[in-house]
Parts: structure tokens; sequence; C-alpha cells
């Protein structure tokens, strides 16, 4: 069996200012890199993944800082499971958080349909929220690279919201269009 190759980031950065530790964090965990070790962040051998990693290290290297990118493979595939379970772990509490946020557009949809509040601008409030945990959904999925445990649960809950905001879309349509 073929052993999964990484692209493997080690880098350092001057510890002030701390803006540019900041953004080099947020750009990697954006992409969905773990960190494994102190300031050593994996992701699967990809193109993208190489190019993403290639200009993070330009932006590292901007903020006096050194990179090291390399391509590497476990030895042993005990430890190749430990970094995608890695991968899974941080996937599922993201998925975790989305479905919490879902959980709260969800019941405030029902307090609105509850106080029969059938207006148009709330309904754009609402899709509005909707766009938003849609589009987090995706970039969650996107990082999603070995099938977390929550994937199925998270995709299920978009489904649920997405239903949700049509069937109050056409209630405040239907409210809209019986007074005109």
């Amino acid at each position: 069996m073929d052993k999964t190759k990484w692209i493997v980031l080690t880098y350092s950065l001057p510890t002030e200012p701390s803006r540019p530790r900041v953004a080099i964090w947020r750009a990697l965990k954006k992409i969905g890199a773990v960190n494994i070790q102190q300031s050593m962040w994996v992701l699967p051998d990809h193109a993208d993944h190489l190019a993403a990693l290639q200009k993070i290290c330009l932006d590292i290297e901007a903020g006096s800082g050194e990179a090291l990118l390399m391509e590497s493979v476990f030895y042993q595939e005990a430890h190749a499971q430990r970094v995608m379970d890695l991968f899974n772990k941080v996937r599922d509490e993201e998925y975790s958080e989305f479905i919490h946020e879902c959980e709260k557009y969800l019941l405030e949809i029902r307090k609105e349909i509850d106080k029969e509040k059938f207006v148009f601008a709330e309904l754009e409030e609402e899709e509005a929220e909707f766009d938003k945990l849609s589009a987090w959904y995706l970039k969650i999925a996107a990082r999603d690279l070995f099938h977390s445990s929550c994937m199925t649960e998270a995709a299920e809950k978009r489904r649920q919201i997405e239903a949700t905001i049509e069937g109050y879309s056409q209630m405040v349509f239907e409210h809209e269009t019986t007074f005109e």
C-alpha cells in the first residue's frame, strides 16, 4: 500500500509584533492545515495545498521569519493515522460549532414564525444569516479531507436550515401578497 505523502511546514517568526504570527496562524487554519508540533503544520500532498503553503512561506519571510517546506511520509502507518485523526478532530470541532449555530438559527426562525413576523425585512435578515451559515459549511467541508464523524450530521443540518428558510420565505410571500 502506498503511504500518504504530506507537505510539512515548519517556521519561526519574531514574537513581536504579534500580528504576523496571528495572520500566519489564521492562514494555516483557513486552508485546513493542522499543527502537529510547535510551529509544524501538515497537509496532504496536493498541488493546491502546496501553492497555498508556498504563499504562506512568502508571508512568513516577509514578516522577518524563516520557513521550511518539506515533503514527507510517516514510517509507521500508525503515525499517519494519528495525524488523520487529528484532522478529523479539528473538523469535528468545526462541524460541532456549525451545528450549534444552526440550532440557534432554527430557534430564531421558529420564534419569528410563532410571533407571525412575516415581513420581508425579517426574511432578508434571516436569508443573510442562512447565506453566512451555508458559506461556513462549505469552508469546513472543503477542509474535511478525511471525512470526519460529524460530516453527515452537519450536511443534514445544512439541508434542514435550507428547508426552514424556504418554508419561512413562502410564509412571508403568502402573507405579504394577500395584502397587495
